[in-house]
């Protein structure tokens, strides 16, 4: 195991990123898009994923879902190890489980991929993980964007973007108004960092360990490439048996902000959640990061999932079957419960 480092603690905002400033932008942001809405518009700016539908009279009609995301500074892990073939797996799923929370399927998907010097292997590498996650997921890959901007981006480094559209019935919709104080919120375990923190953990891999991407992780049995770029875990498969049955009532993807800032998104005003710190194990990966950058916990739980990549919002009689249901893809657990209040409270015992 990692020991800790001397000099200041490690923060998010300390490696570059800061929380609040993006809460800051997206307020006007908000304003903005509210005035571009039409009758169409099912949603407000700040859900997982934007509700637009055709049929604005219909309560049964079909709704389109639509986000969009990137992998984020993964994508450096990616540049360095020379590894390209999972970071579109990485953005397929995000964008999967930012629609699945919403209640919808994945119809199609569009990506932007840009360099400043197109390497054809390293894009068709790219590209091959998008479409290998859109398989994967039932998802058309429709189209994209291949953009070279000379002297924007640095030699060997590329960005890419993933725009998903998906549909579900709007009487079908998971929506955080059904919320309840009394809910179970049961979790889906991660497959690591995901798409979220990686700014902070290069910071300590790199830095305060001084390791590199082939060096293996004190305590962990892997080297730092294998365990930042495990690929991001699609939900799909464990939650649409879910949705088809009405066992859900609402749902939020853990990303970044982590469980205090995205759980809240699936929970209605005056219902808060409590979270039971001791019904699960934190992956080693989340240790190694706290202990040797000596990251403060309430950093720790905003920046990283902490192990937990979805929590599902059940009411009580339908925990059992939930939770069966759910042992095929890797079990889910109770992870606390829905209360009157407001935001997160973590628990012992």
């Amino acid at each position: 195991m990692a020991e800790p480092t001397g000099g200041a603690p490690l923060t998010y905002e300390g490696a570059g990123v800061s929380i609040a400033a993006q809460d800051r932008a997206l307020a006007k942001v908000k304003r903005l898009a509210k005035a571009t809405f039409t009758r169409g518009v099912l949603s407000e700016i700040g859900g997982f994923g934007g509700l637009f539908t055709l049929e604005p009279d219909d309560p049964a009609g079909v709704v389109l879902v639509a986000s969009a995301d990137g992998v984020g500074t993964k994508l450096k892990v990616a540049q360095m190890a020379g590894a390209h073939g999972t970071v579109g797996e990485d953005l397929v799923n995000h964008c999967v489980n930012d629609i699945l929370v919403q209640g919808a399927r994945p119809l199609f998907f569009l990506d932007y991929f840009a360099s400043g010097h197109l390497e054809p292997g390293v894009a068709v590498e790219v590209i091959e993980g998008l479409a290998r996650g859109c398989s994967a997921n039932g998802c058309a890959l429709l189209g994209g964007e291949t953009a070279e901007m000379p002297g924007f981006y640095q030699p060997g480094e590329y960005d890419v973007a993933g725009f998903i559209v998906g549909s579900c019935r709007r009487d079908r919709l998971l929506r955080r108004e059904n919320a309840a104080t009394g809910d179970l919120l049961v979790a889906l375990p991660s497959s690591g960092l995901h798409t979220n923190g990686y700014s902070l953990a290069r910071k300590v891999f790199f830095e305060v360990l001084g390791l590199g991407v082939g060096s293996e992780v004190p305590g962990l049995g892997e080297t730092v490439a294998d365990a930042l770029l495990a690929v991001h875990r699609s939900y799909l498969a464990a939650v649409a048996p879910l949705l088809d049955e009405g066992l859900v009532t609402s749902a939020a993807h853990i990303t970044g902000g982590g469980i205090p800032d995205n759980l809240p998104r699936a929970l209605p005003d005056g219902v808060g959640a409590e979270i039971r710190l001791d019904s699960w194990d934190e992956p080693a990966l989340f240790r190694v990061i706290r202990d040797a950058g000596r990251v403060p916990e309430d950093d720790m739980r905003r920046t990283f999932n902490l192990g937990v990549g979805m929590i599902l919002v059940v009411a009580p009689d339908r925990l059992g079957a939930v939770l069966a249901r759910l042992v095929p893809h890797g079990p889910g657990w109770v992870i606390g419960c829905c209360v009157a209040g407001r935001g997160v409270r973590f628990v012992k015992g």
